[in-house]
């Protein structure tokens, strides 16, 4: 065999490192979400004050990775150069993600005691599946499973579904109620349902790494929800058995 016939070689030692620490990132978001659920439950003020270390925790690995791949991605082959961009898209991702719920935090406490018991759990249950969407998004990439990447996809229409009811709860206020911190509420649940949308479309950014295939763009052709339009787009690529 001639030597030029070879074409896989070894990625350079940098490309596997900023892998890892888009994985780390992630996992970073994740705890800083799980932080925000528990402190908003249990009205903490020092879970929600550990949102700031974690901000600048994933502001650095923003600029490692960023830094990294511009050096690594002339290095390594077309294959890895691609996921060296994904790392960098997911990563400015998950750094935004950060500066929301270090925002989520200090309207938090600026509410402190004044939150109602339903925005308290509404709020709490928002966090929640935001933490379980950044688990599925670290797990989606690190595993290179698009099935995670779909589920959360779909977990974004209970963040809006949420969303919703909280803001039907203090602007329009049907009952006519008096409502107290809604100001810090509604800042709270904006912050929450932008990172949600980061969350999606870091998933999306996964779907495309792995498949080669842009989510967004079969929107335009179909009318179907975008995670069955994906996955209907799967199947047709799979061989006839």
């Amino acid at each position: 065999m001639s030597t030029a016939s070879v074409t896989n070689e070894a990625p350079d030692p940098s490309y596997a490192h900023l892998v890892r620490l888009t994985i780390e990132a992630c996992r970073l978001a994740k705890e800083a979400a799980g932080a925000a659920a528990e402190g908003i439950a249990t009205a903490s003020s020092p879970l929600l004050s550990s949102l700031r270390q974690r901000e600048k925790e994933l502001d650095n690995l923003d600029r490692e990775i960023d830094d990294g791949v511009t050096l690594a991605i002339t290095q390594v082959g077309p294959t890895e150069a691609r996921e060296l961009l994904a790392c960098m898209k997911i990563t400015i991702g998950v750094e935004r993600i950060g500066d929301l719920l270090l925002s989520f935090a200090s309207s938090a406490q600026g509410a402190g005691t004044r939150l109602d018991p339903q925005d308290t759990r509404d709020l709490t249950q928002m966090a929640t599946i935001l933490e379980k969407m950044l688990t599925d998004v670290g797990a989606a990439f690190s595993g290179r499973d698009v099935k995670k990447a779909i589920d959360v996809l779909r977990a974004d229409a209970e963040m809006d579904r949420l969303r919703n009811l909280i803001f039907l709860r203090h602007i329009e206020n049907p009952e006519n109620l008096q409502r107290q911190a809604s100001l810090q509420v509604i800042f709270m649940t904006q912050s929450l349902e932008r990172a949600g949308d980061h969350a999606k479309n870091i998933a999306e950014e996964v779907c495309h790494f792995v498949s080669g295939h842009t989510v967004r763009h079969m929107m335009m052709t179909y009318d179907k929800p975008i995670e069955q339009m994906f996955l209907d787009w799967l199947r047709q690529r799979e061989p006839n058995r």
